[in-house]
C-alpha cells in the first residue's frame, strides 16, 4: 500500500505484515481511481492503445527498483479463448512498452494460463483467490531456475493472480519474483 512519503526501499505496508505475500516486492504506477479507471479500462477493454508508450515510462519510473537487476519481465497471461476475444493481452503490451523504456527482456509466454476462469471483477479476496487457484503453469521446457522475474499486470486488487503466478515462479525456482502494475487498488481509511 502507499506510503503518505518515501520510507525508503525496504519499508513495509502494514497490508504486508500482515500478511506476508508469495512476491517479494509490488509497486504500481498509478492509484486506481476515477481519474486512472477511464484510461485503464480504455486499454484494457477498449482498443485504445496508444498510451502504450506512455504507460511503458510511467512503470520504469515506478518500479525502477524493481526493474535494477531484473532478468526477465513477465506479463500475466490471459487464457487463449480471452486472448482470442480481446486480440491482444493488455499485460503484455505494458511489459513490451517497459522494455521499449528500458526495462528487462520480455518472456510473454512462459506463463500461460491452463483453464479460463471468470473475471476477477467483484469478488471477494477469497472469492478471487479460490478463482484462479492451479490456473496458472510455466511453459514447458521453460526455466527460471535463480532469475530474477518482474511480473507484470494491469490493475492490482487484492493480489490473488499475481500471488499465484509468483507461487508457480517460486516453485520452479525462480530467485525473486517482484510485482509491477500500472495500478493499484487503495482503500480509503477511514
Amino acid at each position: 500500500m502507499p506510503f503518505e512519503f518515501d520510507l525508503g526501499e525496504s519499508a513495509l505496508c502494514g497490508e504486508c505484515v500482515r500478511r506476508q505475500p508469495v512476491f517479494d516486492r509490488a509497486r504500481a504506477a498509478l492509484r486506481y481511481d476515477d481519474a486512472s479507471k477511464r484510461l485503464i479500462l480504455g486499454f484494457k477493454h477498449g482498443d485504445r492503445l496508444h498510451p502504450a508508450p506512455a504507460f511503458g515510462q510511467w512503470l520504469k519510473r515506478a518500479g525502477e527498483m524493481l526493474i535494477r537487476d531484473a532478468d526477465l519481465a513477465v506479463p500475466v497471461p490471459l487464457h487463449w479463448t480471452r486472448l482470442f476475444a480481446r486480440r491482444y493481452n493488455q499485460a503484455a503490451l505494458l511489459a513490451q512498452a517497459l522494455r521499449a523504456a528500458g526495462g528487462p527482456p520480455v518472456a510473454p509466454d512462459l506463463l500461460v494460463r491452463k483453464r479460463r476462469t471468470p473475471p476477477q471483477g467483484k469478488g471477494s479476496r477469497e472469492a478471487r483467490r479460490r478463482n484462479v487457484a492451479g490456473a496458472f503453469a510455466l511453459k514447458p521446457g521453460a526455466d527460471v531456475k535463480g532469475k530474477r522475474v518482474v511480473l507484470i499486470d494491469d490493475v492490482f486488487t487484492t493480489g490473488s493472480t499475481v500471488a499465484e503466478c509468483a507461487r508457480v515462479l517460486k516453485r520452479r525456482g525462480a530467485a525473486r519474483v517482484d510485482v509491477l502494475t500500472l495500478a493499484r487498488t487503495v482503500r480509503d481509511a477511514g
